[in-house]
């Protein structure tokens, strides 16, 4: 049998009913959902699992619009098939039979992304895509809009998320939102599919569009990665070619020179969770600046036996430095996702938990 994609390929070609004058023109890839149709489960099952998520996408999105197609149409386009075919000889395709066919013969979430892609603006990943919108970009968009929707919103969101969204929100239009969430009975499938479409239109591809991800945060974080020797190689030669670009991603790094602008509560969070070979290593070869600032965020005691361990490793290379210093920046960064520390530029917009 010829591969699917073959037929998703070929050119489109007008097939009607012997003895009718109404053509029906079906492109590659309608052809190749009803040869999957009328294989359907059974004969199918061997046939999906060889095509790629491109192809199956293809595929899924032609057969959920395919609708009705005659016998004589059918058996025009493979004959060889007739035999596997129901009674009427007819095959529908729709969503339902499509995400039927596809959950049956596919893992679970490939079936599910495959089915809210084609879906459209109904899909179903709507709500998960709002969870991984920031809370105050969210509740910024809701203010502006008729409190009864935002009570749809956010009674199909999860709860936590629509808590801390409600926190956010004007204390006068929470509490008319919280009521109507109160009072809310349950929401028709047409209400639903237009709070989708909306936020989907309005709100989502909008939100792309504008936070596009600035290409100086993302060359920021690639050179953070970076050891020290690396990273002074390409802000020097990007010096060179772009001063101003260097300026600004250097002031987007996060460093080891950062982690002196800690306040005394996440220099302890970090302390406590540093081993103290790697905190030996990065304060050999750090700053005096560097050294007084832990130094004095420590008992005594503590300072006396770290410097203690700093005298006895002897010349060390700056390559272990280097990595001594990065691990304490990693795991700054570790625990401030956590939520267990704050770290902070010193500029009130750069004030984040990572």
């Amino acid at each position: 049998m010829a591969r699917i994609s073959d037929t998703i390929a070929s050119e489109r070609s007008g097939l009607s009913a012997p003895g009718t004058t109404r053509q029906r023109v079906l492109s590659g890839a309608e052809k190749a959902a009803i040869i999957m149709l009328v294989l359907g489960e059974k004969h199918g099952a061997k046939v999906w699992p060889l095509l790629d998520d491109d192809e199956i996408r293809t595929i899924s999105l032609a057969m959920s619009q395919l609708g009705s197609i005659d016998a004589p149409m059918v058996e025009t386009l493979i004959s060889d098939f007739v035999s596997r075919m129901s009674s009427s000889g007819a095959v529908t395709g729709d969503f339902d039979r499509t995400e039927s066919l596809l959950v049956k013969l596919l893992p679970k979430d490939r079936a599910e992304s495959i089915m809210a892609e084609i879906r459209g603006p109904a899909g179903r990943n709507m709500w998960q895509k709002l969870s991984n919108i920031q809370d105050a970009v969210l509740a910024n968009y809701l203010k502006n809009e008729y409190p009864q929707t935002v009570a749809v919103i956010l009674s199909k969101i999860k709860p936590d998320q629509a808590a801390r969204v409600l926190g956010i929100l004007p204390d006068d239009f929470a509490m008319d939102v919280v009521q109507r969430m109160l009072k809310m009975e349950a929401v028709s499938k047409d209400v639903l599919e237009r709070v989708e479409e909306t936020l989907r239109n309005e709100f989502i591809s909008n939100l792309s569009m504008s936070s596009r991800r600035d290409s100086h945060e993302l060359i920021a974080e690639i050179f953070n990665a970076f050891d020290r020797q690396t990273e002074v190689r390409f802000l020097g030669s990007l010096d060179e070619r772009n001063r101003d670009s260097a300026q600004r991603i250097r002031s987007l790094m996060f460093t080891f020179d950062d982690l002196l602008k800690l306040d005394p509560g996440s220099v302890q969070t970090l302390l406590r969770g540093i081993d103290k070979e790697t905190l030996a290593m990065a304060l050999k070869g750090a700053s005096e600046q560097a050294r007084a600032f832990f130094l004095g965020n420590m008992s005594t005691r503590a300072a006396k036996n770290l410097e203690d361990d700093m005298g006895g490793l002897g010349p060390v290379r700056l390559k272990e430095v280097d990595d001594a210093q990065q691990k304490m920046v990693l795991l700054t960064k570790d625990l401030a996702a956590k939520g267990e520390l704050m770290i902070s530029k010193n500029r009130a917009e750069d004030e984040l938990v990572y």
